[in-house]
């Protein structure tokens, strides 16, 4: 029997169900879908509101726009499909299907942490180099950083999605997780993953440790600048316009290194299980929610652009 289960190769996985309660079921879909809803009326909303309002056609809001399409995109990645499960009894996904999964998933949360490492640059010029702002922050240097961030996020994740579907996957086809997860893949492979783990202590601890560094020296010469600031008010203003940015940093990279470098421990208990789907849900699907009340209601330039949009479109409807 043992000897079967090696020589089975599985071509589609099954997700552990998060509850087998039909109720908790339907609550959970509600509860998804919500947050969901949420992430593309939030997100598109602040697209759309960058787009419609001059005052927002800055380097800042322009890095905040792609943010916000990440935003979508990586929640869509995960929510279609976990929405589809909590309404079906068998939670297949193809083989084919879990790759593109991990691909976009790790590329798309790869490209988000090079994408915020830019825009605390852009931070860093506009407190500490504010004369020279127009001509750093050039529309072609903020489209370069913009579009090398999703090269360096691609392809950092074809790096790693390339090695996990070189396994064998014989031990089992269910994962214990809402979405395919590389971490969650390792336990079902009969193949050596030594390399796969490397993969991922060295070239995703480093594109955490030289994105991470990248906002704290930008801070740090951020944090100085600002204490030269004689006036309490000119010192207050200056730290707002990044309070919004490090708070969305704080949340995101915190989440990443909770999930995926910490200490791991051989045999999970049932109350590991849940708290990693518990902080597995928050990444994929809490996040993206969050990040456009974040800028919105942290940031008066973004509430006057609403408010004028307001006033546009009521005195338009009055006529």
């Amino acid at each position: 029997m043992r000897v079967e289960n090696r020589s089975m190769v599985f071509e589609e996985f099954v997700f552990v169900s998060l509850t087998s309660n039909p109720t908790l079921q339907i609550i959970l879909f509600l509860v998804f879908l919500f947050c969901y809803m949420s992430t593309l009326v939030g997100n598109l909303g602040m697209i759309a509101l960058i787009r419609a309002s001059p005052r927002l056609h800055t380097p800042m809001y322009f890095f905040l726009s792609n943010l916000s399409f990440l935003d979508v995109c990586f929640s869509s990645v995960v929510a279609c499909r976990s929405l589809v499960n909590l309404l079906t009894d068998k939670n297949c996904i193809s083989l084919i299907e879990c790759a593109l999964q991990v691909y976009f998933g790790i590329g798309l949360g790869s490209t988000e942490c090079f994408l915020l490492a830019a825009m605390a640059y852009d931070r860093y010029v506009a407190i500490c180099k504010p004369l020279l702002y127009p001509v750093l922050m050039s529309p072609r240097l903020c489209f370069l950083l913009v579009f090398g961030s999703y090269v360096l996020g691609l392809l950092h994740s074809l790096i790693h999605t390339i090695f996990i579907f070189k396994l064998s996957f014989c031990q089992s086809n269910e994962i214990n997780n809402i979405y395919c997860d590389i971490t969650a893949l390792f336990s079902l492979s009969c193949s050596d993953t030594y390399i796969n783990e490397l993969l991922i202590f060295y070239v995703a601890g480093l594109v955490e440790i030289t994105t991470i560094l990248g906002v704290l020296v930008s801070y740090m010469y951020i944090l100085t600048n600002i204490v030269r600031i004689s006036s309490a008010t000119g010192r207050l203003k200056a730290f707002s316009t990044c309070t919004s940015h490090l708070t969305a940093v704080t949340i995101f990279h915190g989440a990443i290194l909770i999930l995926h470098f910490r200490p791991k421990t051989s045999n999970k208990s049932s109350i590991q299980d849940v708290i990693d789907k518990v902080l597995a849900v928050f990444y994929t699907i809490v996040i993206p929610v969050l990040n456009p009340l974040i800028y919105s209601l942290r940031n008066k330039e973004v509430k006057d652009a609403l408010g004028a949009i307001h006033r546009k479109v009521r005195g338009s409807m009055m006529k």
